[in-house]
């Protein structure tokens, strides 16, 4: 079985190659979007996810992995930010308070699709604007969730998480595993 990963993030790379894999194709869905009017959170990162692995097409020896990512705090969805002002908008909000990271994984093959959704509690610290204006000043807010990597600078904002740290970074490896091992596709753990 070929591995095609539905994702063009770096990181979901990375994070696969921890498993052992190394995808066959990398093959980024091309769709909205644009969480519905009134979605919940996990309905949204969890259907994104599955259309991000239907929109792409299969042959019988294929193994599709797609994934999607995101930040709610209350009922808001914190997606990636379009600019350093809504950037240092959601790390206010995140400042001093628990938020949960939603990632949802979606494997496909032509017998049908596997889906898991992973939650992940994270405390940040209270943020001062020494903080605030740095991590800006990093780059590092782009093309993350809620505006902020864990795996980077974000990490001295976080003195808890409660769930999977590599689901914040993008795909929960332990679920992401079995996931594929149901497929058919099994890496090598070192």
């Amino acid at each position: 079985m070929k591995l095609i990963l539905g994702s063009a993030s770096p990181r979901r790379r990375e994070l696969l190659a921890q498993l052992g894999l190394e995808p066959h194709d990398v093959r980024p869905a091309d769709i909205d979007e644009t969480p519905l009017k009134g979605e919940p959170a996990r309905d949204y990162v969890a259907r994104m996810a599955r259309e991000k692995a239907m929109a792409l097409t299969i042959s019988g020896d294929e193994v599709i992995l797609s994934a999607d990512t995101t930040v709610t705090c209350g009922r808001r969805i914190l997606g990636k930010p379009e600019d350093e002002k809504e950037a240092a908008e959601f790390l206010w909000l995140l400042s001093g308070r628990r938020h949960h990271v939603l990632t949802a994984v979606a494997v496909r093959t032509v017998d049908g699709l596997r889906e898991r959704l992973v939650d992940t509690v994270v405390k940040f610290k209270p943020l001062s604007d020494e903080d605030v204006n740095g991590y800006l000043a990093s780059g590092e807010w782009h093309g993350k969730a809620g505006g902020y990597g864990i795996q980077g600078r974000a990490g001295a904002f976080v003195p808890w998480i409660q769930g999977s740290f590599t689901g914040v970074v993008g795909l929960p490896l332990a679920e992401t595993a079995n996931l594929l091992a149901s497929a058919g596709i099994r890496g090598e753990v070192e």
